[in-house]
């Protein structure tokens, strides 16, 4: 989770003033604080989250102690590719998480033959992903969602409309994901060159090679 420092700074001479910090890791952001509540002239330190909710320090380390144990700082990398030729699609995604101090990568893909664009493919492997993170047993966290695909992020953040139907009803499946397990997406659109892991996995399915694999990483 990524949260934002608020708070009031009181000066020997007694002048204040407030501060708000830029965005980041709950961890460093707790470790932030009690360094500068060491100072003794700064009060009313709380945190932001990005849905603008407070939280006190004691609030924040109580909720990053509890997710140690779960899956948490999750990255999700995802890529749809269709052959026109055989009408089949390869789907592709790769998780990256932290769980009870290590960090982990999931890897998975799909050979499907039921769609009819590359762009139903980009949804598709997305939702992949999503039931992976289920699998997982994600939850009320907040996920970082990383593609190549302009068509896919912008359209779930609604930035661009949605017009086609089919295109729709992956939208809604997607956000119906989300919201069954209270995950909080930050979508990102990346170039395909640096989302060259989920697109390779949907390259190999497409070639019928099926992947499914996870590994601690350093």
């Amino acid at each position: 989770m990524k949260v934002k420092i608020k708070w009031t700074y009181k000066s020997l001479k007694s002048t204040e003033t407030n501060f708000l910090s830029d965005e980041m890791q709950a961890g460093q952001a707790i470790l932030l604080v009690e360094d500068i509540e060491r100072t003794g002239r700064a009060k009313q330190l709380t945190f932001v989250d990005s849905q603008d909710q407070p939280w006190t320090l004691k609030e924040l380390k109580a909720y990053m102690k509890g997710i140690q144990t779960e899956p948490h700082n999750i990255k999700v990398y995802f890529d749809g590719g269709y052959d026109v030729k055989t009408r089949s699609s390869g789907l592709g995604c790769v998780i990256y998480y932290d769980q009870n101090g290590k960090s982990f990568r999931l890897r998975k893909n799909a050979l499907v033959n039921e769609l009819n664009s590359n762009n139903e493919a980009e949804y598709a492997a997305l939702h992949l992903a999503l039931k992976e993170l289920e699998l997982l047993d994600v939850h009320h966290l907040p996920v970082s969602i990383i593609g190549d695909s302009q068509v896919v992020i912008n359209q779930l953040t609604g930035e661009w409309p949605c017009l086609e139907e089919e295109l729709s009803r992956w939208a809604d499946r997607v956000e119906d994901k989300l919201s069954q397990a209270g995950i909080k997406p930050e979508y990102k659109v990346i170039s395909r060159k640096n989302n060259k892991e989920a697109d390779r996995l949907a390259s190999q399915a497409l070639k019928n090679v099926e992947i499914t694999s996870s590994m601690e990483i350093n």
